[in-house]
């Protein structure tokens, strides 16, 4: 009589045993709400996290536009500088002054009997 009853048991346990793992399996997917790192199903592609993401991203790229400006105004300072040393340079390589020639540590165009800077 005791196996007919645990078989039977078994019969009626194992399909519920069954289902309950498989509910505790998946309890963790179905808690899991928008968040971080978290896998969210939209329907028209725009929630509350995502708004809030490109509202403090389009906050950061705001405060820092003076500074990208501020950059970006050196690095064309310091291009136009060094590109108007090399036309300097040329020209003082190709002037007709005999005395002339280029000091590269000033970026100017010299006398050689006088030492001053030599107008074209």
């Amino acid at each position: 009589m005791k196996p007919i009853f645990i078989q039977r048991l078994m019969r009626g346990m194992l399909p519920v045993t069954m289902v309950m793992l498989a509910g505790v399996w998946q309890a963790p997917v179905f808690a899991d709400t928008c968040t971080q790192g978290g896998t969210c199903v939209t329907v028209n592609g725009s929630n509350a996290m995502s708004n809030e993401q490109a509202r403090q991203s389009k906050e950061q790229w705001d405060a820092s536009r003076s500074l990208r400006n501020k950059v970006n105004t050196r690095v064309e300072k310091e291009f136009d500088k060094v590109d108007r040393a090399i036309d300097d340079e040329e020209r003082c390589d190709n002037s007709y002054n005999v005395n002339a020639y280029w000091e590269p540590s000033t970026r100017k165009c010299l006398d050689r009997t006088t030492g001053r800077q030599v107008t074209q």
